[in-house]
């Protein structure tokens, strides 16, 4: 294949426990750039009870990149509070573009500072960090990448140290309006069932691969994240609840329709009528063919995904959720594995729908109240602690991947 069309040639593939199938992952070409972005003290934003305002952003960022460059061009990974991609050489310049317009909306319309920057992936692989991935497929046409080699938390650590970012800011002088079509927030929050919302992400240190690691979490919480599909999918059934009209409809307007919010009003409402009409009688209108759609919406969404981490968002009764901590914190402890979690009673879920008729769409799954932003936070101080601890052996080559045994090969 050619380095351009890297990934839209990868192979795919649709069993999420194969994920840890380490020898299937493809490092990305050298001449490739990772897009990094996410909200400055999104924390702040996030104890005002402004956390969707982050998520839209963060998904703004993805619909922006892939309505510019081409949807299956650009692996992506959502976190919460940003977003990173990893894009050609060729694609770059429209890409920057793309982003810096986002960059500009979020501060110009949400009173927001998103941080951005290209960073070469030959440079992340000088300084010790990788890009390789693979292609899930969550449904035909609609993928997610998974992506290991720590490159990704290298490129978080540039993106936030203001001497490192640097040679690699993104400016936004002079830019036009993003392209964010399809990007919407129309769905009320999903309640959980169990009890608990609960955004965990986990990383073994090596001492145990991600799968062996897993099987010890399932016995906790009686089932196994990475194959029970059925138990981890959150947008399906009573949970999925659309109002009329939808509360983030407003947001959603002020960031695709900036110029012209009178016409986004009128769009958005026709669309919404349209959507309620085939909810409520099951019957297509136009493109939309209700029974298609919910059926793709449950595959359709990140509520898994790895990105350098094993990340999820899943709903937990309270006794697993006990147990699941109590697992962890031991295993913390005796040095296996790396983790962060934050839980709330809802999970908020942001859509990027391209061509509803072509079944192209797809849906980004977070806790709410700071959700995998929060747990990222978590995550990052347990990180340092776990290797203040272990100095000098913090010095040491960094640890393995997700899935990787102790002594392989990054």
């Amino acid at each position: 294949m050619s380095a351009e069309d890297f990934y839209s040639e990868l192979p795919s593939f649709s069993d999420f426990s194969a994920a840890g199938a380490l020898d299937d992952y493809r490092p990305v070409p050298d001449d490739w750039f990772v897009l990094a972005a996410d909200i400055v003290r999104s924390g702040d934003a996030v104890a005002d009870g402004r956390y969707k305002d982050v998520n839209m952003i963060g998904a703004a960022v993805i619909a922006a990149v892939l309505n510019s460059v081409g949807r299956e061009r650009v692996p992506f990974v959502f976190g919460g509070d940003g977003a990173m991609l990893v894009v050609a050489a060729a694609d770059l310049k429209i890409a920057c573009e793309a982003l810096a317009g986002v960059v500009d909306l979020a501060r110009q319309v949400m009173e927001l500072e998103l941080r951005a920057a290209a960073i070469p992936v030959a440079d992340l692989r000088e300084k010790g960090g990788d890009i390789r991935l693979r292609k899930y497929q969550l449904s035909p046409g609609n993928h997610l990448a998974m992506i290991l080699g720590d490159g990704l938390a290298l490129a978080d650590r540039i993106l936030k140290d203001p001497a490192m970012i640097l040679p690699y800011s993104i400016k936004s002088e002079d830019v036009a309006l993003p392209p964010l079509d399809g990007l919407s927030c129309r769905w009320e929050p999903l309640p959980s069932q169990n009890g608990h919302i609960v955004s965990l992400i986990i990383k073994p240190t090596g001492r145990k691969s991600l799968l062996k690691f897993m099987e010890g979490v399932a016995a906790e919480l009686g089932f196994n994240p990475l194959t029970d599909d059925n138990r981890t999918r959150l947008a399906e059934g009573e949970r999925l609840c659309f109002k009329f009209p939808p509360r983030g409809l407003g947001l959603e307007i002020r960031l695709t329709s900036a110029n012209n919010r009178i016409r986004g009003w009128a769009k958005g409402l026709v669309e919404c009528l349209a959507f309620v009409y085939g909810y409520a009688t099951g019957r297509p209108v136009g493109p939309f063919d209700p029974k298609r759609y919910f059926k793709e919406l449950g595959l359709n969404t990140d509520h898994r995904k790895i990105g350098d981490s094993l990340q999820l968002v899943l709903d937990l009764t309270p006794a697993q959720l006990e147990a699941i901590e109590t697992y962890l914190t031991k295993a913390y402890g005796d040095g296996e594995v790396v983790y962060g979690l934050h839980v709330s009673n809802e999970a908020l879920m942001t859509c990027f729908v391209q061509d509803i008729g072509k079944s192209q769409h797809v849906h980004f799954v977070d806790g709410a109240n700071g959700g995998l932003s929060l747990a990222a936070a978590e995550f990052k101080k347990r990180k340092s602690a776990l290797e203040s601890r272990l100095m000098p052996s913090a010095r040491a080559p960094a640890p393995p991947m997700p899935g990787e045994m102790p002594g392989s090969s990054a």
